[in-house]
């Protein structure tokens, strides 16, 4: 088990984005991050509609962070690029169970989420530097 490309792919791009300290170009943030150009643009709109990311126009235009390192965490990039972690898919909202009996599993796999969950937000990108 492990979290999407697209996610690692961001989880890079905002890490280079506060390690520069400003402004980077699409080009620059996709050479440092080892992530496609075209890939890394779809990723830093989602940055900038999410607002994790600021985006400028024209010739000193570009991209860099929104918030100071210590209020952006793990959790905010995953929740932002895949939607809300969830360990099982019946631990979602609509998903209807053919079980006959209550699952035991559903418990379970709603502990682990809170727990993964709770992770990510202890992990706040200050502590990558």
């Amino acid at each position: 088990m492990h979290i999407t490309l697209e996610t690692d792919y961001a989880i890079r791009i905002v890490d280079r984005l506060i390690k520069a300290g400003g402004r980077l170009d699409a080009k620059t943030i996709s050479e440092r991050s080892d992530v496609p150009q075209r890939f890394a643009l779809k990723i830093l709109h989602k940055l900038v509609s999410g607002g994790v990311v600021k985006s400028y126009k024209g010739s000193g235009g570009g991209y860099e962070i929104a918030l100071k390192p210590e209020e952006l965490s793990l959790y905010d990039i995953v929740e932002l690029v895949e939607g809300t972690y969830r360990f099982s898919r019946c631990v979602g909202d609509g998903y209807n169970c053919s079980c006959e009996l209550p699952c035991a599993y559903k418990k379970v796999f709603s502990d682990i989420s809170e727990e993964v969950c709770k992770m990510l937000k202890k992990q706040t990108f200050d502590k990558f530097r």
